[in-house]
């Protein structure tokens, strides 16, 4: 019998339980049968599931043995594979009636009977149903008995079946405590009544998609997957999903959950390991429109320059020797310092007003010192401490009279615990009724400021043993008790001094845009922190996953929602609405999207971001993964040019390791300090990389705790090679004339080579950078394939360049390129034709660093003057090409003054003007003189 379309609602007939042995009941007091065919089934509760695994937890001593830990999901999943192969066995049963009292007659026969009644009574002592085990009926008096029409020897009969399915499927190992059979097996007929159900109805018609006997088809799932539970449901899913009716979706709902517990334990034991960074990057889709944001004129030129609030001020106060603690103290001779080295955006950590149960936590968790985490906010006011309002608009002004635009964080995912929206709108953040799972307490301090409510975290942040999902609000006026989640990004533990807002709720939507609008007035520049987390995707895939699509955040699968009905609630994205609505109403606003997860295309290129963060910029870099950086280059320029321009590059971040401690002081941290400052983009400097800090500043650091002092070699040679290339960024932020090229070796293309040109007007740069501890050589000639709008409007075309294209050079015999590098100050001199057709030879050392800027062309005359002067030089440099030039057009003159001095003739001359007299004499020496000085 092969159904395929039978759906059942509900089979009605006797309850069948997951007998627990006698001895595991006693064990961990379980009085109540753990699930069952029909009835109230107690694992169909996620709550009641995880209370019966602390239960379990409480004997197994997990706080040293964590992996001996039953995990809920696991525990329901092992209990639904029991209810659906005993449901199974019902659609059996109601397709071929008698089955089973057959059976019974059968196993008579082959058993004899006392041998088989001995054994039904003794499985029911050792595994007793519910009814037995709460003393209302002996054994004895069970097995006499019917329920709902059943005798309860075929509903023994079956248990005993499954009994052995248990102990034979190796998943269930974890939980064999609970159902062992070696003690059944010692005193009765057990192994010889499963042997004998087994040829039973192996004689008997098949069943299930594959027409099995039965007995075989309810093992199938644990010899076709056995060592994995979620293996086994999808097995059950895919091939009896005809079969399984009302099971189906608490079986997607289980494998979402087992799926959110493999995530929560791989992060416990791998803190900090899912990251925000990506291998790559993500361009987008063919589906995904094209609606970049436009630049104002200044925003291209903005290199941006990171600064931790709390422990730059400290930093200046032990700098000047006079407390600098509020935004208006900071010395103009700071401000002068940073516009002469280049940047024009500063960006400050930390000035909103921040959530004070966040500075308790981190105080109460061993730093006495602490602020609260610059990510964990009250409200979007400028700190008192820091000056307020007042204290920001004398900064603002008198940055901005030196060319410096402010720029602050937004937040926008999550709020304080004990934030004002907390207080006054509760339900505005995700939160839940109950704790999702038992084992959790609060019992610890009140973190609240603010008499209405109480505000309380999971006991054990304190002591580091477990990362709640969810915290207690209390509000003392209603007495209403709400568990809000806090924020989360699902690839490590989640955020304890945040609260996570809502985002299927229009009215939460329209406050954070509203937010943003605010914020933008204050702020011409606004980085918006873990933005990828408010994509849509995410949104649903965090906190509302899709049935079947797993959770990534612990609980959240039990709150799945449907696609149809998520973008019923949260119809558009609400990144593009935000970059409407500020485009609209705050249009001199640059807007930087912290985004990994491989969107950084689509939140510049469909979302309409002006700038994304690159982290593979300094992940590839550091790792020398040069190829593979290179290849993201490429890519984005056949993808669309203009999404390299959108790119923020950075060689650290608040969140990363320091510069110093990732690429160094030495010539590579120079090498790609320049890529930084020559390739399209937004560069970005960390706070301290300046100077060559070491010390990573924490979120909540009100001061610095390493008494650092600027490396003064560093910054002079920051300001000999790198800060000049700054005040160029007009050359080079522009992804239009953008050109990526190969060297060409003997031995092929060196991925280690990063050579690129750019133009802005008449303005020409190539760089090239050798990022490998090695030396190589060869020539540049040949760009990568970049793409254009295609001649019918529609799509793009992939074309490619030559270097002297690329450099606006003419390819004829009688044209000279000039040009200078930039770090030895020295220009040379090449054949523009060469440069056409060859390319630029070039030989690297290990991590060496070219910029050649100054590109002029000259035309040589009949005299071929220029080309004199090229083999003369022999390909070396000069401090002045034109200099030179003149020097070679004199060198006849002074080479016949020079023989004129060695023949003696100007002494002769002398001696005739002294003959002719005083007069005459002392011009004749004078002319001589000057004649001998003019040789010399």
């Amino acid at each position: 019998m092969t159904p395929s379309d039978r759906r059942p609602a509900r089979l009605e007939g006797p309850l069948f339980e997951f007998h627990v042995s006698r001895e595991a009941r006693q064990h961990h007091g379980l009085d109540e049968p753990l699930f069952g065919l029909s009835g109230n089934v107690v694992l169909a509760d996620f709550a009641a599931t995880r209370r019966l695994a602390q239960r379990l937890n409480e004997r197994r001593d997990v706080a040293h043995h964590p992996e001996r830990a039953i995990h809920a999901g696991q525990l329901n999943a092992m209990g639904l594979i029991d209810e659906i192969i005993h449901h199974v066995a019902a659609l059996y049963r109601q397709a071929h009636p008698g089955s089973f009292a057959a059976a019974l007659a059968a196993l008579e026969e082959r058993l004899g009977s006392e041998a088989l009644a001995a054994t039904l009574l003794a499985f029911v002592r050792t595994f007793p149903p519910s009814t037995v085990w709460r003393g209302e009926l002996d054994p004895a008096a069970w097995l006499a008995a019917t329920s709902a029409g059943v005798p309860n020897r075929e509903i023994a009969l079956e248990e005993l079946a499954h009994l052995w399915l248990a102990n034979a499927n190796p998943a269930f190992g974890p939980f064999r405590e609970l159902f062992p059979d070696e003690e059944l097996a010692e005193s009765s007929a057990y192994r010889g009544a499963i042997a004998g159900l087994q040829g039973f109805f192996a004689s008997q018609p098949g069943f299930g998609p594959d027409d099995e006997p039965l007995v075989a088809m309810l093992r199938s799932p644990a010899v076709a997957v056995p060592d994995s539970l979620a293996g086994q449901l999808r097995y059950i899913r895919e091939r009896w999903g005809a079969l399984l009716g009302r099971y189906l979706d608490r079986l997607v709902l289980s494998l979402d959950v087992l799926q959110e517990e493999e995530v929560g334990l791989w992060l416990r034991f791998h803190p900090g390991a899912g990251g925000g960074g990506t291998a790559g990057i993500g361009l987008g889709g063919d589906g995904e429109p094209e609606r970049f944001s436009e630049d104002r004129d200044w925003m291209p030129r903005v290199v941006l320059l990171a600064k931790s609030t709390y422990v730059w001020l400290d930093q200046l106060s032990r700098a000047y020797g006079r407390e600098i603690r509020t935004l208006d103290r900071i010395p103009d001779e700071e401000l002068d310092r940073l516009a002469r080295w280049g940047f024009t955006g500063l960006w400050l950590i930390g000035l909103w007003e921040r959530s004070r149960a966040s500075q308790r936590i981190k105080q109460l968790r061993g730093n006495p010192e602490a602020v609260a985490s610059a990510y964990s906010l009250m409200d979007y006011r400028i700190a008192a401490e820091l000056g307020g309002r007042a204290a920001y608009a004398d900064l603002r002004d008198r940055a901005r009279a030196r060319g410096i635009r402010l720029s602050s964080d937004m937040v926008p995912n999550h709020m304080g615990i004990d934030s004002t929206w907390v207080v006054q709108h509760p339900e505005w953040f995700l939160s839940l009724d109950a704790p999702p799972y038992p084992a959790y307490s609060y019992t610890g301090p009140d973190l609240s400021s603010d008499e209405r409510v109480t505000i309380q975290i999971e006991d054990h942040y304190y002591d580091g043993t477990d990362a709640a999902v969810v915290f207690r609000r209390h509000d003392r006026r209603s007495g209403e008790v709400r568990y809000l989640y806090h924020g989360n990004d699902g690839t490590s533990m989640p955020w304890n001094d945040t609260a996570q807002l809502d985002y299927l709720s229009g009215e939460v939507r329209e406050a954070v845009i509203q937010t943003i609008l605010q914020v933008a007035r204050l702020f011409p520049i606004i980085r918006f922190d873990a933005a990828m987390t408010l994509a849509r995707r995410h949104v649903q895939r965090l906190w509302f996953p899709e049935p079947g699509a797993g959770g990534a955040i612990p609980s959240r699968a039990e709150h799945a929602v449907p696609r149809a009905e998520f973008e019923r609630r949260m119809p558009a994205e609400f990144w593009r609405e935000v970059v409407d609505r500020v485009a609209a109403e705050v249009p001199d606003t640059l807007l930087l999207a912290e985004a990994f997860w491989l969107l950084e295309g689509y939140f510049v290129r469909t979302l309409g971001m002006h700038r994304v963060y690159n982290s593979a910029f300094m992940n590839m870099l550091r790792d020398e993964d040069n190829a593979g950086y290179r290849k993201v280059i490429k890519d984005t320029l056949e993808f669309d040019p203009e999404v390299l321009k959108r790119f923020v590059n950075f060689m650290n971040n608040p969140d990363e390791r320091t510069a110093v401690d990732q690429f160094g002081k030495g010539d590579k941290y120079f090498g790609i300090a320049t890529l930084l400052a020559t390739l399209p983009g937004l560069p970005m400097f960390g706070h301290g990389q300046v100077e060559g800090y070491s010390e990573k500043y924490g979120m909540e650091y009100r001061r610095a705790y390493q008494d650092e002092q600027p490396d003064r070699w560093l910054v002079e040679r920051h300001e000999r090679e790198v800060f000049p290339l700054l005040h160029r960024r007009w050359l080079f932020a522009e992804a239009r004339d953008f050109l990526l090229y190969d060297l060409a070796t003997e031995d092929g293309v060196d991925e280690n080579v990063f050579a690129y040109s750019n133009r802005a007007g008449e303005a020409r740069g190539l760089v090239i950078y050798h990022n490998r501890f090695a030396s190589t050589a060869g020539w540049i000639r040949d760009s990568a394939a970049f793409s254009i709008p295609a001649v019918s409007g529609e799509g793009r075309r992939l074309v490619r360049r030559s270097l002297g294209e690329g450099l606006g050079l003419t390819p004829e015999p009688d044209r000279w390129a000039i040009f200078r590098d930039w770090r030895s100050g020295l220009e040379f001199l090449r054949p523009s034709a060469e440069l056409c057709g060859r390319g630029l030879f070039v030989e690297l050392a290990a991590y060496q660093c070219q910029v050649l800027l100054d590109w002029r062309e000259a035309v040589d005359g009949p005299a071929r003057q220029y080309a004199r002067l090229a083999e003369r030089l022999g390909g070396g440099g000069v401090p002045s090409v034109d200099a030179a030039l003149r020097e070679m057009q004199l060198a006849p003159v002074h080479d016949a003054l020079r023989a004129l001095a060695g023949s003696g003739v100007l002494g002769r001359l002398a001696e005739l003007g002294r003959a002719a007299g005083p007069a005459a004499g002392s011009a004749a020496a004078a002319r001589a003189g000057r004649a001998g000085r003019a040789a010399g």
